[in-house]
């Protein structure tokens, strides 16, 4: 009986240090860069901008010098007798002519038949005509689209962020709100069962209307649930780790300190650079057929003996330096054609940045609108609220007092309900005109 007890007070305490587990607060400033942090999207803009970065490096190093460096050794076979084992000899003909020249027999004479040879050659491109030049600035037009891309990258994500944060903000507000509703319903009903005088047709329309609000306030809980669940997720946080959301929905918003005119954007700056990347891209093959002029010195050290210990025979060394140019001839128009390509790739991205330049001006300027349409809609919202309230507190009072039915206490009910709701769907979209206007104008 004792290890029963004993268990049964291990069960308590454990279910009330969980439930004394203190929630972690999440602030929306702390709660974007945890999501920023990570996101897979910018992680993947970073690794694209690096990869460009080196991509400029590798295309840079065709501008310097380059080093090669050899080395070989060879055995020379006589073919005549590949496999007697007495070394390299002098072919029948050859020593037939130096018998013949010497007026008698050639004897041993030793062929070194074992070579050693080392070099190093040095290469530098002296000029090329822009051929590599113009494929650096293609490419450090790449790097740039890269770092636009991750700018991008990261105000999608940014807006993404304050979208789910706002979110989750809202649904708890829509639970406080579908728990107040379907309190003051449930008092209604005690008010009414403790008066004695409930009829039928009343008592069966409020609890009608508890079932609904039942239902609802378990909508609002589950949306609630899954949106706090999505944001941890995104933020990298324990999705078991209660969490509570420190920052409020405003109450007052001031006027947007946005431009007029959307001066920049990520978008604009991708298109104008891959506009240039293909101009530069273009100009590089069109030389293509240009030719090619390049410094080039060799120093080679060859060293040879009839046995393997080659350092012990002959020993001979060369050098050179000097010019080399290389003149492309004939390329079947393969060069014009890729340059062709490669500008027409040009203005069919100059068309797109024209077109984007509109549609993110009157997409900046439709949320710099929405914005201050909302905010000057927020007073009379507010009022309406207000006046639905004070309605609600009519009704309740007549209703308490037997002056009105059940019916009109639920309708009165519901416009408050519904007028508590559009305020705070109507803050939730003015803080994400707000964003909006940072994505595209920050």
């Amino acid at each position: 009986m004792s290890n029963i007890k004993l268990l049964s007070c291990g069960v308590v305490l454990s279910v009330m240090a969980i439930q004394a587990t203190p929630a972690m607060d999440l602030s929306f400033n702390d709660a974007v860069q945890k999501i920023m942090t990570e996101s897979q999207d910018i992680k993947k803009a970073d690794a694209n901008l690096k990869k460009a970065q080196a991509t400029l490096d590798s295309v840079n190093a065709n501008r310097w010098f380059k080093v090669e460096g050899s080395a070989t050794y060879m055995n020379m076979v006589d073919v005549e007798r590949p496999f007697s084992g007495q070394g390299f000899s002098l072919p029948t003909e050859l020593g037939g002519l130096l018998e013949h020249a010497s007026g008698g027999a050639v004897k041993n004479i030793a062929m070194p038949d074992n070579i050693f040879m080392a070099g190093v050659t040095v290469t530098q491109p002296i000029y090329t005509f822009g051929k590599i030049g113009y494929v650096v600035d293609s490419v450090r037009s790449a790097v740039k689209i890269s770092e636009s891309s991750k700018e991008m990258a990261r105000r999608e994500v940014r807006y993404a962020a304050a979208n789910m944060y706002w979110t989750a903000k809202m649904t708890d507000g829509i639970v406080k709100i579908s728990e107040k509703s379907l309190a003051d319903t449930a008092e209604a009903k005690r008010k009414l069962t403790s008066a004695g005088r409930a009829n039928r047709s009343n008592l069966v329309k409020i609890e009608a209307d508890i079932a609904t609000k039942e239902i609802s306030l378990s909508d609002a809980k589950f949306n609630r649930d899954t949106a706090h669940r999505m944001l941890k997720i995104l933020s990298g946080i324990d999705v078991n780790e209660p969490l509570v959301l420190t920052d409020d929905l405003p109450a007052k918003f001031n006027t947007t300190a946005a431009s007029d005119t959307l001066k920049s954007n990520p978008e604009w700056d991708i298109l104008d650079q891959q506009v240039k990347m293909y101009e530069a891209s273009a100009l590089s093959k069109r030389f293509g057929n240009m030719p090619t002029l390049a410094a080039t010195g060799s120093y080679n050290f060859i060293a040879s003996h009839t046995d393997m210990n080659v350092f012990d025979g002959n020993k001979s060394q060369s050098a050179y330096w000097g010019l080399a140019l290389q003149v492309p001839i004939f390329d079947g128009g393969l060069n014009r054609a890729n340059a062709t390509i490669d500008a027409m790739n040009a203005e069919s991205v100059r068309q797109d940045l024209d077109k984007s330049k509109k549609m993110k001006s009157e997409e900046y300027n439709t949320a710099v609108q929405r914005y201050e349409h909302l905010r000057n809609n927020m007073e009379s919202l507010e009022n309406a609220r207000n006046l639905a309230e004070k309605a609600y507190g009519i009704s309740r009072d007549r209703f308490a007092a037997g002056q009105t039915s059940a019916v009109e206490l639920s309708e009165v009910s519901s416009a408050l309900s519904q007028l508590d709701m559009a305020l705070l769907n109507a803050k939730y979209n003015i803080l994400m005109s707000a964003e909006s206007i940072k994505k595209l104008g920050e």
